[in-house]
């Protein structure tokens, strides 16, 4: 009975040390919430060119939560839905959404490109998601606030 009790504590003790470990060891950034597209950057030669402000009622916002990807744009110069479903993954600086649903105009954009990669720019209340050209050029940036 005493050597089960000591394996017993032994084991606790191993799990808690590895999940402590674990928990320090995870990716340092967090999309969990709500975010809001502020405005867009263009860029050339990796260097911001111009910026995209929101206007006339144009609004995008994407929501995270347990691996999974939400959004929706309302433009009201665009007759078309714009809305998204699916999972996302943030590994080494880039963020891969997987879109698994989304609106007709979307679908279309979705049979071409598989997965949606971008460096991954941080703050506590913001992110940025860099888009790529085909020669490895920052071509366009989303620059997000998270709402509270």
């Amino acid at each position: 009975m005493k050597n089960i009790l000591i394996l017993l504590i032994g084991m606790s003790s191993f799990l808690g040390i590895t999940q402590e470990k674990k928990a320090t060891t995870t990716e340092p950034y967090n999309l969990e919430g709500v975010w809001e597209l502020k405005h867009q950057f263009l860029y050339e030669n990796n260097q911001v060119s111009d910026t995209v402000v929101n206007q006339n009622g144009y609004r995008q916002v994407k929501m995270y939560s347990k691996g999974k990807v939400m959004w929706t744009r309302f433009d009201p110069m665009d007759n078309n839905e714009w809305f998204g479903y699916g999972t996302y993954t943030v590994k080494d600086g880039m963020l891969e959404e997987r879109l698994e649903y989304a609106s007709g105009p979307m679908m279309k954009i979705v049979d071409t490109t598989q997965v949606f990669k971008f460096e991954l720019v941080m703050s506590k209340d913001s992110y940025q998601q860099i888009d790529f050209d085909q020669e490895g050029q920052y071509s366009q940036s989303e620059n997000y606030e998270k709402i509270k």
